[in-house]
């Protein structure tokens, strides 16, 4: 078998985790010099293969690759560019091909949520449609745990990790100072269509009257009026009401109540804002002294508090993506299979890409409680297995130390320039 060089990138919302992929994906490529030469990654995504600007992560050394495990954010870039159908953008799919002609890519690894396993699956068919061959496995990625085929998703442990411990810490904080001052507390969290996020907050508290009080899903229509009854009856009973509100949470007309009136890259509706526009009813209609807080980037960029199972999740996805290419498989994702819940086991399967591509999955009704403001047993046993284990990075002068790569883009081959 002829020695081919390897394409790697990060796409979409990054995560706590997605760099421990990326050390997967380069250390076991590191493995097997007989069948792959050099990983290139792409700068900012598949960005980075359009304008030809790839890292040459041969040049980092095995210790640098190694302290990707406990740093966050994109190593090499991330972005938001889908592929357009082959029908609506050839030139994309052409400049594609030359690159990776030039330098000799055989093998494609993306990293990423729904939108970016299609455009794995786009690129797994540059070989039927365009006659270059190239092997193609995604890598999944996504905060939001939307997925379909995979128990999880790598990301959504520590951000569920983030979210129910910062539930915890400011619930004690609005509880200790509610007799006089703050009686609401609104943490906003991600979650577009899918309420993963926001049911992690419900970990916090297991008994009655223990917060969250509220928890705000998208999979359930948001009444106003019942809203405030509830905010009301709780300050009454507790003392204090904290909700925990996904950004997609919506009126069952499906107007988001965040819509900010623009589009994101990939098309979707730009969130933000439905911690404010809540505190704001709650101001309006029962005068209670709130406060909100919009966990935004902080959520998905804690690794110092990266759940354990999270981290080597994430490692193991990147491992097998290497080792399905070389065992020939295409145009495929690896998938976390759970065996059990207690203890908690778990292996890698796989699952086509043409069915995961666009496919969003949302929380089962039968992890929403009756009311709709909380989760039930059902959802707690499947969401504490997922921040199990601390996954601490070591510390210089108190701070978090991270992976400093050298980032050296290859010498380009190609004299043409190419505009996105």
């Amino acid at each position: 078998m002829a020695i081919r060089n390897a394409f790697y990138a990060q796409s979409g919302g990054v995560t706590a985790v997605i760099n421990a992929s990326a050390c997967g994906v380069i250390q076991t490529a590191r493995k097997h010099p007989d069948q792959i030469g050099k990983v290139f990654a792409g700068r900012n995504g598949i960005i980075g293969a359009l304008k030809e600007e790839l890292i040459d992560t041969s040049l980092e050394s095995d210790d640098d690759i190694q302290a990707l495990i406990h740093t966050p954010g994109g190593a090499f870039g991330s972005c938001r560019h889908k592929l357009k159908n082959f029908s609506e953008n050839r030139r994309e799919y052409e400049r594609l091909i030359e690159v990776f002609r030039a330098h000799d890519i055989g093998y494609f690894f993306y990293n990423g949520g729904g939108d970016s396993q299609d455009t794995a699956y786009k690129v797994s068919q540059l070989a039927e449609k365009m006659g270059y061959p190239i092997t193609c496995i995604g890598v999944p990625k996504t905060v939001d745990n939307d997925l379909p085929f995979t128990d999880c998703c790598p990301g959504f442990g520590s951000v569920a990790k983030y979210i129910a411990t910062s539930t915890l810490e400011a619930s004690l904080d609005i509880r200790s100072m509610c007799e006089t001052s703050t009686k609401v507390f609104i943490l906003e969290v991600m979650g577009r269509h899918a309420g993963w996020i926001a049911a992690s907050g419900g970990l916090a508290g297991k008994g009655e009257g223990e917060p969250p009080h509220i928890i705000l899903f998208p999979e359930v229509p948001f009444e106003r009026e019942r809203f405030l009854e509830r905010v009301d009856f709780c300050v009454r009973e507790y003392g204090y009401c904290v909700v925990v509100a996904s950004e997609g949470a919506q009126y069952e007309d499906g107007r988001f109540l965040a819509d900010a009136g623009a589009k994101d890259a990939f098309g979707h509706t730009q969130l933000g804002g439905v911690a404010p526009a809540l505190a704001n009813m709650v101001r309006q209609a029962l005068g209670h002294k709130y406060h909100w807080a919009v966990a935004d980037y902080l959520q998905r960029s804690a690794r110092h508090i990266a759940s354990a199972t999270d981290v080597e999740q994430a490692y193991a996805v990147g491992k097998v993506a290497v080792e399905m290419a070389l065992a020939g498989k295409q145009a495929l994702m690896p998938t976390i299979v759970r065996e059990q819940s207690r203890p908690y086991r778990w292996h890698i399967g796989e699952a086509p890409l043409s069915e995961v591509a666009n496919q969003e999955k949302k929380m089962p009704i039968h992890y929403i409680t009756d009311d709709g403001y909380g989760i039930t047993q059902d959802c707690r046993d499947y969401l504490e297995p997922l921040i199990y284990g601390e996954s601490f990075p070591p510390f210089d002068d108190g701070l978090p130390r991270v992976a400093k790569l050298k980032n050296q883009l290859v010498e380009k081959k190609l004299k043409a320039e190419f505009k996105i």
